[in-house]
């Protein structure tokens, strides 16, 4: 099938481009905007409680809602707040109510906190209808250029924080920190492609060819959020390029070898590159099948964000391995070796011995690279039974330094720590009014419930028979100790002291993030032992064996848990976070598992294809490590940098993230595909290919294999990998 595709792509290679041409234009005229959220209730089901407070509390009051932001005022040197600065508090909210900012619907002057370090002014603004909706930023950002005006003739310094603030700081470092991300991975990429291949075509190559199919796959995936109303998270869009450039480059770079290793073994550019994809295609689409399996299990998550996630990464991985395949071999085909200019070095293969050297150990001691690389994993998986997970997205997902993050610090100077996000529990009488003896009585039993601050009057439906109690909890509202007060204490003392003939619901966000937790756990025992299985069996169907993907899907699972050890190590021990962010382990587990898979995917299937030549496992193995092991480390490089980029976007959330993927990544290119997985293979043996005879010399026959011709190329100087008396000499001469 590969060679047939090939010839196809290689002899029409005009047709093959003007076709991607076509698709790519149509695509990205018809599909409609790809748009994002960061409004963590848009992800749960309907059955959790904290949604249902939410139904509840829009049915109740359609047209009330809490503060959207919150202006916070202090006095500049830190003192308290005298009856002249509240007066000017007043006073600057009078002016801003009467300048008539756009979409800001209401402004209330609160009195001041006990200790009179601060005084806020409540902010109402018109409701967000979508997830484009721009609305409350524009109003943030028209209140923040007034305020600064207001505040300069008085004693007094203010800031604007809450929910509407927070999303504006959010989206700005986000569009900051994908503008980073984007220059640092095509910079690295390209610095990278020119090291391996002194070529500035082929450095372009990934560049160009990834550009311009990337808006193919945004239309794609907005036509299918738009198709199934699916919810895609704000972080989709900085996840997606590195991806989208990083598995692209890979499965370039897989190509790459594979054609300068054919032109090496004397074949013409055309003939060189329909070898390359004939041999290379089913290592390529079995690794990207793995992939795009591990993310589509995600559909089977409970959570919106991690539904919409999956498919949008699918189709990208999809979308890279068929330019992979077809798009990108119509040009090479049309560039034939002009693709390396100005560089003369892939006529002949480089006497650099490293890999030789390191496959040749491996050979000779694969139980020593076995325990050595497995004894690092699991060292660094012990570390990982201390994660914490943290639902600190607010601060997590912006610069210290943004307004919102810095006064809602200076907020807490006199306000509970809860005061920015308050809970809500919701009272419904289903046979009438609530009477005023009920209330009273259920505000004191909230209100002596541990890690509840204050418990507020409640605000009344129209019809008096929904209640909604304003809770502020005397935690911060993401924080671990708020987390546990809304799961346990308060929530059953809300369903306790319940009267008879009513139902009640906590919800607000940090009620949301109680569920999300709940949601967590279940897809943990869901959706990755679904993946695991079938990644299996695409390994089974790849490598003709039952042994094999067993221990390979152990040496991935190894490196998951090394990863998620070495992120606790760095940011909760070295670093003193209380946590790491909660949707780690899932990201982990996508980009370490799949991406550890493909790596494994392309070293076992060149280890088979050396056996089959006639080389005992051994050997077999260490010819593997000597021809691939460039290969992945090349692309593990540019693949675990991509991600790295991550890191510099300014945010603890994307670097959590950048870090967490690009360490899995490094492990598994550099520790699991190496040396734990060939080492594994080679003390196996035969056994490892039970029940079939994959790694048997296929027919008999003497002329040589890929391998064969790579190893003919290997210069006089190079250490013969092979002992007397089978495979080939260092002078390309069967034995």
């Amino acid at each position: 099938m590969f060679a047939r595709l090939g010839q196809l792509v290689v002899h029409h290679p005009w047709k093959v481009i003007g076709l991607w041409l076509l698709i790519i234009v149509g695509v990205a005229a018809a599909a409609p905007q790809l748009t994002s959220t960061t409004d963590q209730s848009d992800f749960l089901p309907s059955h959790y409680e904290s949604i249902q407070a939410l139904d509840m509390q829009q049915k109740a009051f359609p047209q009330s809602a809490a503060p959207s932001a919150l202006i916070v005022f202090e006095r500049a040197d830190g003192a308290r707040l005298s009856e002249e600065d509240s007066a000017s508090v007043a006073s600057i909210g009078a002016k801003l109510t009467d300048a008539n900012i756009k979409d800001v619907t209401g402004l209330q002057a609160i009195a001041p906190s006990e200790n009179r370090l601060i005084q806020v002014i409540a902010v109402q603004l018109t409701k967000v209808t979508s997830a484009s909706d721009t609305t409350q930023s524009d109003a943030v950002k028209a209140l923040r250029d007034a305020l600064k005006t207001d505040v300069q003739s008085t004693d007094l310094k203010a800031g604007i924080t809450g929910q509407a603030a927070q999303m504006l700081d959010q989206t700005e470092s986000s569009n900051k920190g994908m503008a980073i991300i984007g220059a640092a991975t095509i910079v690295l990429i390209l610095v990278l492609l020119l090291v391996i291949f002194r070529s500035p075509v082929i450095a372009l190559l990934p560049i160009v060819t990834i550009g311009a199919v990337s808006s193919l796959v945004t239309g794609l995936i907005a036509t299918v959020a738009k198709a199934f109303d699916l919810k895609v998270d704000s972080s989709v869009s900085a996840i997606l390029l590195v991806v989208l450039f990083g598995v692209g480059t890979d499965y370039i770079l897989f190509l790459m070898f594979r054609y300068r290793e054919r032109l090496r073994a004397g074949e013409d550019p055309k003939t060189a590159m329909v070898s390359a994809v004939t041999r290379v295609g089913e290592a390529i689409t079995s690794a990207a099948a793995a992939v795009i399996i591990a993310f589509m299990a995600l559909t089977l998550s409970t959570l919106g964000m991690f539904r919409a996630l999956g498919p949008a990464l699918a189709i990208a991985v999809a979308v890279a391995l068929l330019a992979g395949l077809t798009l990108i071999p119509a040009v090479i085909s049309l560039l034939g070796t002009k693709v390396f200019w100005p560089s003369k070095a892939w006529q002949t293969e480089p006497r650099g011995a490293r890999f030789a050297a390191l496959g040749a150990a491996l050979g000779r001691r694969p139980a020593a690279f076995a325990v050595v690389s497995g004894g690092v994993l699991v060292a660094l998986g012990i570390v990982a039974v201390g994660f914490n997970p943290t639902f600190d997205l607010s601060s997590g997902s912006t610069s210290d330094a943004s307004e919102s993050v810095v006064y809602n610090k200076e907020l807490l100077k006199g306000m509970p720590a809860g005061a920015t996000q308050p809970s809500d529990v919701l009272l419904r009488s289903t046979g009438g009014a609530l009477t005023s003896d009920q209330l009273t009585a259920y505000r004191a039993a909230l209100s002596t419930v541990p890690g509840v601050g204050q418990v507020a009057q409640p605000q009344l439906s129209a019809d008096k028979a929904t209640a909604d109690f304003q809770v502020t909890l005397t935690s911060a509202p993401e924080s671990d100790a708020a987390l546990e007060t809304v799961r346990s204490p308060l929530r059953d003392a809300a369903h306790a002291a319940a009267p008879a003939g009513t139902t009640a619901a906590v919800g607000g966000m940090t009620a949301v993030f109680v569920d999300f937790q709940d949601a967590m756990n279940h897809d943990y025992a869901i959706v990755f032992p679904v993946a695991a299985i079938l990644i299996m069996i695409v390994l089974g169907l790849l490598l003709r064996s039952l042994v094999a993907p067993w221990y390979l899907m152990a040496s991935v699972f190894l490196g998951f848990a090394a990863t998620l050890g070495a992120a606790v190590l760095v940011f909760q021990h070295m670093q003193g976070q209380s946590g790491l962010i909660f949707t780690l382990p899932v990201i982990m587990y996508l980009f370490v598992v799949a991406l550890g898979t493909d790596y494994n995917i392309l070293m076992v299937a060149r280890l088979r294809e050396e056996a089959r030549v006639g080389n005992d496992p051994k050997q077999a193995a260490a010819l593997a490590l000597r021809h691939t092991g460039p290969t992945v480390a090349a692309a593990g490089l540019i693949l675990a940098g991509t991600f790295a980029s991550m890191m510099l976007a300014g945010n603890n959330v994307l670097s959590q993230m950048g870090f967490a993927i690009s360490v899995g990544i490094g492990i598994a290119a550099f520790v699991m595909a190496m040396f734990f997985t060939p080492a594994l293979t080679a003390l196996l043996g035969h056994r490892a290919w039970w029940p079939g005879h994959g790694d048997e010399k296929s027919g008999g026959s003497s002329e040589p294999s890929e391998s064969g011709a790579a190893l003919y190329d290997t210069p006089r100087g190079d250490r013969a990998l092979t002992a007397p008396g089978g495979g080939w000499s260092n002078t390309g001469e069967r034995r």
